[in-house]
Parts: C-alpha cells; structure tokens; sequence
C-alpha cells in the first residue's frame, strides 16, 4: 500500500482492550482520509451518542492521506466526534510534528471508545498502542505534561495533551501539540471529552515516512510550485497569522466589541502580529514539512508577566483578546495565550464568551457581587487573565462561561441573549460576515459551526487565493450575494479535501488548488484520479457530515446567524452599511447543493455521491 499502512488502532479504555484494523483500498479513494473516513466511521459504522461526554462516545483521530509525506505543509490530523461543545458534528484539526508522528509510528488512526477506570495515557510505536498510568500526569499543565512524558520515553516522542480544563472537562477544553509550540486542536471541546474518558494524553514515537508511488514525479511537481508558494507567503512567514489584523480592521473583518463596535486603528496598530513580533519576537518555528513556518515564538521579558518562550498569538488570538474585548495591550494578549495553551482552552470560544460576559456586565446582567471582585469593564487586561483561569478551573463565574456563551446565556436569561455571539452553540471565528458576505453564508452552513476554515471563502473574496481555481470566473463583490452560494459550496468542498489529505490550508496562498492536488495525490498513491474527483471526495466528506447532524435533527432554523450580523451594520470601516442577504444565498445554495428546503440532502444527491448505507464497514477488525 502507498501512501500510508491503513492500519488503524481501536482502543477500549473501559476494557483497556486494543485491536488493530486495516482499511481496504475502496474506502480510501472513496474518503481519502483524515475527516473524510472519520465521519464515515463515526457516521455510519460507529453509533452517534446521545450524549457527548458519555462514557461511550466515540472519538476518531485520523491522519489524512498525504501526511507525513514530502508534500509541503503534510502535518494534519483530524480529531472528530460529537462536539461536547455543540452536540453536532465536531471536528478539529490539528498542525505541529504530532500527526506525521502518529504515522511514523505505523497508525493512520485511532478509535477511541469508552473510559478509562482512572487517569491513563496512549503510547504509540512500531504501530502498537499500550496503555499506560496518568496518575503522575493529573494537575499538570500541557507544558508540564509534554515535557514529563518526553522524560520518560524518549526527547523525539511527540505529545497531544490536555491541560487542567479538560480534566475538568471545561466545554471550552481542547488539546495541545507539542507543548511550549502548542499547536492546538481547539475547537468544539474534544479536550473535555478527552477528560471524560480520562485520557490525559497520547505519546507517538516513530520517525517512518510513507512510501509514495512516483517519488521522483511528486519532488518535481513539489519544487516548481515551491517558488510560487514561498512568494506569496512572505508575512506569514515574517508576522504569523496577526499580522493581519491591521488590515482586517480596515476591510472591516475584525471583530471589534462583541462584533457591535466599528474601526479599531489604534489599538489594531499596538496588537498586530509586527507590533508583537517587535516587542517581544524570539523566532519563528514551522509545522512538519511546512516552508512557510508560520509559528512565532515570542518571550515577555520584563514586568508581571515575564516568564519563558512560548507560541506567538495568531490571528484569531489576536483578535479575540484585543480588538473583541477593546484591549489594546499586546502583553495582556500574549501572557492569555499562554495561559490558554498551558490550561488547554480553545483561544476563540474562551476569548468570545469572554465577551459575552463583558457586554452583560456593562447591560447589569451580571453584576459587580457576581465576579468575585473581578471588574468586568472592557479592556481589563486583569479581568481577562483571571477569567482564563477561572473558566480553565470552573471557579467563580468561571463555571458559568465555561459551558460558552450559549448555554451561559440560557442560564442568565433576559437580554443575554443578544449578547451571546453563537452558531449552532459555537462561538464564530473572527472574520465578520458584514465584511464578506459569503462568510455569513458559511458560518450559517459549516458543519462544526461557525468557522473560518470550513471554506475560507473570505481569502477568495480578498484576494488571498484566486477563485478561479475553484471555478468562480467572475468578479466577487464583497457586500453583493451574487455568486457566493457557488463560491461558498465550493471552498467548502475543498477544505474538505484539505482536511481529508491532512494540509495546511495556507497552501491556498501559493495557488495549491484542485488540478495541483489531484496530481499529488495521483503521484502519492498510483491512482488515476483528477481535480473533479478529488472535489466530488470532498463533497462527499461535506454531506456526510450534514448527515451526521441531520440525524441530530439539524435543518434550516439552524442555518442562522446571530441578529447582530444581520441587524447591525458597520458605520465606518470597509465594510460601512453592508449587511449579508442570508435567507437568499441560502435558497440558492440549498439548490446547489442538492438538499431539499430544509436543508436535508436529497436521496438523489446521496446516491449520486455513493452515501446510501454500505454494507462494508470502511476498517476490517478481525
């Protein structure tokens, strides 16, 4: 087999039983990898729990197909299930060197039933998987974990851990790769359901790369688009990811204010990835394979704040503990977080349902006798900090926001209500769909919810990638429906791919669309298979997980957004007086799409992407 051993390991941690299965060669193709054959394990073999955080509930981690290969930015894997957070499909992808490591080690994936009796940890070599006791490892932060584990087996072992709030299982809880580089699978609290089955981490050891069919064919292809990709990444690779945080406040894409406020200039000025970098900028670091090298290390050296190297806040970091919460004080930005990689939060939905609470407090919906003496007033760089801790450790209001902004509004009642910036119970990256519109349209549609990487469609819309890869051959305007149905259903369809090859989406930014995906793919594996087929696998991958959540009982009153996105338009940004036509891109994009008006696919678009029940389950287990 190229490309990978399909061996996939299913672990019992109630029984502390391991088996080993194969997947056969059609479920490949068909699914690729990654989320594409984690949905359809978790969709159709596998049974969807009624809750998330039961004992169990299922958790599939899937390497895609291309990782850990030679293609550049090969460093993903997918952690899926049902979301604590949301209770629909969950879905988190991960960078850092831990998925290439997983399938040095001889797994393409893991299986994860049950709960362990008390704290354990996976360890992973020469494709065998043993459970072995945590008990020593309870309490640490992911740091202290990582590096504990690396103590005792060996310094090359890579780590996925999570930290005190996944122990206690904080809905917000994710997982850290790496340690101090803390490459996180953040989104949708999988770091609670970790803590559920108490499974404190998972330790791969094993430096194999896969065999691909035409090496010679593939290194190539790779160094002919590799100058194309470097010249088009070059503040990537200087800033990070925050650097545009500037230029989003002009376009009006940064949120600012719970998503209520306008321009931002000066404190987008103190808070972008240069401003950081200058002041406290030590270096840069990159994924597995990735020439981009995107990751920052950045160092506080003086005042209540100074301590070691650790990853530079991206952009959605950025955003979500300056500009959201008016706070213009970079090291307030980066001492939170470092503390949300240490205690193991998602940085968006912490930092968002921190708003949440910020806009009641100023409404008197939370009052000053309800913080425990914390001032909830906007831009305290204090009160950020000591509601991280407190959400990590569900102390103080705390255990309020740590069930997000959703349920927090639920429990408060009244007006929190508007102040609860939520799709489908997560809270919306930072990217404003008054900016984009085709943005509203996939926040309302995203599977795991609203998510900037679940289509990227405002890189379309500004600029960053070229639209014609995917088909669109006219002009996008920002503010206008037109046209973004077809954009927004096709992004969708290729960031699944991504996600099932296990890249880095920024390889969009060199141009890496479907006709350069399929010959590497083709190159990887000895397969005949084209840019169309490679964009049909992906919206095989999109449709199943529609599915998963239909089954949930998803449909079109779901397909919403917050009122203030459809209500509340900008003054005095790019994005001044522009608000999303939702209802009508929605009508059209159902169409596109093959689903009925409600939003469920259709028997003939199922059957037309081969999703009717399959007898063969996707991994033989003897």
């Amino acid at each position: 087999m190229f490309c990978g051993t399909g061996r996939i390991a299913w672990i019992d941690l109630s029984s502390g039983k391991v088996s080993y299965g194969e997947l056969g060669e059609r479920a490949r193709q068909k699914y690729l990898g990654g989320a594409g054959l984690a949905v359809r394990l978790l969709g159709q073999d596998l049974t969807i729990p009624d809750d998330p955080l039961q004992d169990d509930s299922p958790l599939c981690i899937m390497v895609g197909l291309l990782t850990g290969t030679m293609v550049p930015a090969a460093c993903k894997a997918n952690v899926c299930g049902r979301s604590p957070l949301t209770g629909w499909w969950g879905e988190s992808t991960v960078g850092g060197n831990w998925a290439a490591g997983l399938r040095g080690a001889g797994l393409d994936g893991l299986v994860i039933t049950g709960a362990a009796p008390r704290a354990v940890y996976l360890h992973v070599q020469h494709g065998m998987v043993e459970i072995r006791e945590a008990a020593h490892l309870l309490g640490l932060d992911t740091y202290e974990t990582t590096r504990t584990i690396k103590a005792e087996t060996s310094p090359e072992t890579e780590v996925a851990a999570i930290g005190p709030a996944g122990e206690r299982r904080v809905l917000l809880a994710g997982i850290i790769i790496g340690g101090e580089e803390a490459r996180a699978a953040g989104r949708g609290g999988f770091g609670a359901l970790w803590g559920a089955k108490n499974l404190k981490a998972i330790a791969v050891e094993g430096k194999e790369r896969p065999v691909v069919f035409d090496r010679e064919g593939l290194m190539d292809s790779i160094r002919a688009h590799m100058q194309a990709l470097r010249d088009n990444t070059i503040t990537l690779r200087q800033y990070g990811t925050a650097y545009s945080v500037k230029t989003c406040d002009v376009s009006g894409d940064l949120a600012v204010r719970n998503w209520a406020g306008g321009k931002w200039t000066e404190g987008a000025s103190r808070t972008n990835g240069q401003a950081i970098m200058e002041r406290f900028g030590e270096g840069h670091y990159g994924c597995f394979g990735c020439p981009i090298r995107c990751g920052k290390v950045v160092r506080v050296t003086r005042g209540p704040h100074a301590g070691g190297f650790a990853h530079g806040p991206e952009y959605e970091t950025a955003a979500g503990f300056g500009a959201l919460l008016l706070n213009d004080d970079p090291e307030i930005i980066v001492a939170a977080n470092d503390l949300c990689n240490r205690l193991g939060l998602d940085t968006i939905s912490t930092s968002g349902v921190i708003a949440f609470a910020m806009e009641c407090y100023e409404h008197g919906l939370i009052a000053p006798g309800e913080t425990g003496g914390v001032d909830l007033t906007w831009g305290n760089g204090n009160a950020i900090l000591q509601l991280v801790e407190q959400i990590a450790r569900r102390e103080g209001l705390g255990e309020l926001l740590g069930q997000g902004s959703k349920r927090a509004a639920e429990e408060l009642g009244g007006l929190s209500h508007e102040f609860a910036m939520h799709v489908k119970g997560m809270e919306p990256s930072y990217h404003d769909p008054r900016a984009f519109t085709s943005m509203a349209l996939e926040y309302a549609t995203a599977n795991r919810g609203p998510c900037h990487l679940d289509g990227m469609t405002y890189y379309a819309e500004g600029g960053s990638f070229n639209p014609a890869l995917v088909g669109v051959m006219s002009a996008l305007e920002p503010a206008a429906p037109e046209g973004k149905a077809f954009l927004t259903k096709r992004m969708q369809d290729l960031t699944a791919v991504y996600n099932s090859l296990g890249l880095c989406k920024f390889l969009l930014r060199g141009g890496t669309g479907p006709e350069m995906l399929a010959g590497w793919v083709s190159m990887a594996t000895g397969w005949d298979m084209d840019a169309e087929d490679l964009m049909v696998a992906g919206e095989r991958a999109f449709n199943l997980k529609r599915m998963y959540n239909v089954k949930l009982g998803v449909s079109r009153k779901d397909d919403t957004l917050p009122a203030r996105f459809l209500t509340l338009a900008k003054k005095d940004t790019g994005a001044a007086g522009s608000l999303p036509f939702l209802g009508r891109m929605l009508a059209e994009y159902y169409q596109l799409r093959g689903w009925d008006e409600i939003g469920v696919p259709t028997p003939g678009k199922l059957a037309e992407l081969g999703l009717l029940p399959e007898k063969d389950p996707a991994v033989r287990f003897p």
